[in-house]
């Protein structure tokens, strides 16, 4: 859309609108055609984000498991099990369904009640009024 952006994390309704924190419009009955089609694809690429965190732990069981190793490991043991996923999606290594059979989705924690709109940042609606035009520029989908 002719403006660098930076990266931003998917949230949900829960968290402050910023700069970096891309979250949906408040549902409601006034919401534009574009602001429901930017809302349905934010939840279609959370569910992206959440199956691949879960082909991970599924692959990398030992993800499932990591409250036994040390926190200054941690950080190192993720990150080579992402490589090493990453190399096996690249070479078509086939991925077990089964391996999912011991891995359920977790609901991480986040915030129980909305963040108070004074924790927002008004330069983060620009930032998300950008990518909703860009999402409606991309046609349907």
């Amino acid at each position: 859309m002719g403006k660098a952006q930076k990266y931003v994390l998917l949230g949900d309704a829960t968290y402050p609108l910023q700069d970096w924190i891309l979250k949906p419009y408040q549902e409601d009955e006034n919401l534009t055609q574009r602001q429901l089609q930017f809302n349905y694809r934010l939840k279609r690429a959370h569910s992206v984000i959440e199956n691949a965190f879960l082909r991970l732990k599924a692959r990398w069981q030992i993800l499932l498991k990591c409250d036994d190793c040390s926190l200054e490991l941690l950080p190192t043991l993720v990150l080579a099990c992402c490589i090493l996923h990453n190399v096996c999606e690249a070479h078509d290594n086939p991925f077990n369904e089964e391996w999912l059979e011991g891995t359920e989705p977790t609901e991480l924690p986040k915030p129980c009640q909305p963040a108070p709109a004074s924790m927002e940042d008004g330069r983060a609606e620009q930032v998300r009024e950008l990518m909703c035009q860009y999402f409606e520029s991309c046609g349907e989908g």
